[in-house]
């Protein structure tokens, strides 16, 4: 299951039914849980965890120290969950001392060809990210959401769960849950309904969290004043609650 031509330090922990493909290098201080499957030409640095049934396709950089010119050689790490699809050339980078230490990647998404994650960035799970899109240091995103092909996210934003961007979109502000993005910057353009309805939303809570968006973009009240009106429809219906969380959870405030 690992190619004779493959380098693999003999302090990595394999786990069952692990392949590792033609002249792919695993470190030291690295963990592989069953069943995952790297590709030829990948190399991955420690220290990385990374979960059961992955797979990794050629020339991807796992677990590779950060760009950050404040690194300084600091053992901080990756943890990568289970069943992610980490296509060819993606770059995964390890965290930094000044955040939480690590960079993490949940379970269940698809990282598509040339996708960079920078240091520290949380992502959830069920995540889509397309095609030459880049994550900066310190950003968080949210289960569910998809970033179309070359989009670009300034450090520390939030992408809410269930948000949508556009392709080429550029990200400089935390964008709320649900909310449909488009532009340079970023623009919000309603609700994710149809990804909603995919994920089994009902026609009553999509209608609430339509109608809770209309308060925060379309009323002449400010943010402060849309949470405020919002928090009764929140402590009554979820959906609305994480959009609500999610705003009041900005730190760069949100896309206008």
């Amino acid at each position: 299951m690992i190619h004779p031509t493959a380098i693999v330090d003999s302090s990595a922990v394999i786990g069952e039914g692990v392949e590792i493909g033609p002249y792919s290098i695993v470190e030291a201080n690295v963990e592989i849980g069953d069943g995952t499957i790297i590709g030829p030409h990948v190399v991955v640095r420690g220290p990385t965890t990374i979960g059961k049934n992955n797979r990794i396709f050629q020339f991807a950089s796992i677990g590779e120290e950060c760009q950050d010119k404040k690194y300084a050689g600091e053992p901080t790490t990756l943890v990568i969950g289970d069943n992610n699809v980490i296509r060819e050339a993606c770059t995964l980078h390890r965290g930094t001392v000044q955040d939480n230490g690590t960079t993490i990647i949940g379970s269940n998404n698809l990282f598509m060809v040339n996708v960079h994650v920078a240091h520290d960035a949380i992502i959830g799970d069920n995540c889509i990210l397309a095609n030459d899109t880049n994550i900066a240091g310190h950003v968080k995103i949210g289960d569910w959401a998809i970033l179309g092909g070359a989009t670009q996210v300034h450090q520390f934003c939030l992408i809410g769960a269930h948000s949508m961007c556009g392709t080429g979109t550029i990200v400089l502000k935390d964008i709320p849950a649900y909310v449909m993005a488009q532009g340079n910057p970023a623009k919000p353009h309603g609700i994710n309904s149809e990804g909603l309805r995919r994920r089994g939303f009902t026609k009553e809570s999509i209608m609430a969290i339509r109608n809770a968006y209309k308060t925060l973009y379309r009323s002449s009240l400010t943010t402060a004043e849309a949470i405020a009106e919002l928090q009764p429809l929140a402590a009554q219906d979820e959906g609305v609650r994480l959009l609500v969380n999610s705003v009041e959870a900005a730190t760069r405030g949100i896309i206008r």
